[in-house]
């Protein structure tokens, strides 16, 4: 079976390391941040703004090293804007990759669905690309109502998790 997940991995031209993040909408921010930074205690390690993206976000870290977890906390600047951030309310998953133009290109070729935007640099420095929620006629995999977002892992964390 190894032999097989070694095939398959090589045939696509990148590896999913692990969970990079979560993320979380609301249209209340600071009950977010009441429940994760102040009842769960996780600490918030940035901030992140961005009209284009219609976000207003509070970037925690849970864990250390490279198996720590960004959880992203959101509110969108304009609630009659699209993107809505906070629908759903978890809006989206973050996968860490080995190589994110690699991925793109492999997904892309199967038949998967991308977000407009292509790949560019993310809210905690790293280049993203999203993976749709929806398919299409040209593109019919998805996300299946969930946004995944594919995250370029830093030499670091693709040492940690590459074994």
């Amino acid at each position: 079976m190894s032999t097989l997940r070694a095939f398959a991995s090589a045939a696509r031209g990148f590896k999913v390391l692990g969970l990079q993040q979560i993320a979380i909408g609301s249209l209340d921010l600071s009950k977010l941040s009441a429940l994760w930074e102040g009842e769960f205690g996780v600490p918030c390690v940035g901030t992140f703004q961005s009209e284009s993206e219609n976000v207003d976000e509070r970037i925690l870290k849970l864990g250390s090293g490279p198996h720590a977890v960004e959880i992203d906390l959101m509110t969108p600047l304009e609630p009659s804007k699209k993107p809505a951030v906070h629908v759903p309310s978890l809006n989206h998953i973050g996968l860490w990759v080995d190589n994110i133009v690699d991925a793109c290109a492999s997904l892309e070729e199967r038949g998967v669905r991308f977000a407009p935007g292509g790949i560019r640099a993310g809210a905690a420095g790293h280049d993203v690309a999203f993976i749709h929620p929806k398919g299409n006629e040209a593109f019919p995999l998805s996300g299946e109502g969930v946004l995944i977002e594919l995250v370029q892992a830093p030499p670091d964390i693709i040492a940690a998790l590459a074994k």
